[in-house]
């Protein structure tokens, strides 16, 4: 196996790297700390999986998924993430994702999870099984964030942390203008007036930590 590994912070990668190494199998263990190099070397390269963090500066690993599924549709992307399943993990895996996996998992269940996905299936914990049948048997009482795009979900959970539009403009290399045209759209779709509708609605559905 050929793994690539893309995450910002640099011990968290060592030992992502460090473990995965230590399989019989893996070939090589490339690494890349943002959104910009691994779009390059998934392009330059050859991969057999991606280990995707989906929170980081810049580009963000949601955008990156999306580009490697236009660029490269048949490498398996597994999503590893510190946020909740129930944040953002259907939602990536209806972007493309083939799996979605807590940071705060066992080294073996992250072996798991790769060969699973390397193997052409999908990782999910048994809980969010259970979710993802819960929404298909339940297709009209989506909740109001379903309606909202992958930006947009993105602008309104940042909103719902604390973040200024200059904070959020600056993060995700967007002008203020654009941030706010963002956040005009999710108010009008989720029927809103005030950032403060977004984060009581965002506590209450555990969307932010």
């Amino acid at each position: 196996m050929r793994i690539l590994i893309v995450d910002d912070h640099p011990i968290f990668r060592a030992g992502l790297k460090e473990t995965l190494a230590k399989e019989s199998d893996v070939e090589f263990v490339g690494e890349a700390d943002n959104g910009h190099k691994a779009l390059q070397l998934a392009r330059k390269q050859g991969w057999d999986v991606v280990v995707l963090d989906i929170t980081m500066p810049g580009k963000g690993g949601l955008e990156v998924l999306q580009e490697l599924r236009r660029e490269r549709p048949k490498l398996p992307v597994l999503v590893l993430s510190a946020h909740p399943e129930e944040q953002l993990a259907l939602r990536l895996l209806k972007a493309g994702a083939a799996g979605y996996l807590t940071k705060d998992k066992a080294p073996q269940v992250l072996i798991a999870a790769v060969r699973k996905v390397l193997r052409g299936g999908r990782y999910i914990s048994e809980s969010l099984a259970e979710k993802a049948v819960q929404a298909l048997a339940s297709p009209t009482t989506k909740p109001l964030h379903e309606a909202l795009s992958d930006r947009e979900y993105q602008v309104m959970r940042m909103i719902a942390s604390g973040k200024t539009i200059q904070e959020i403009g600056k993060e995700c290399f967007l002008s203020v203008r654009t941030v706010s045209t963002y956040r005009a759209r999710t108010l009008e779709k989720m029927d809103m007036k005030t950032n403060t509708d977004l984060i009581r609605y965002a506590l209450q559905n555990k969307l932010v930590d």
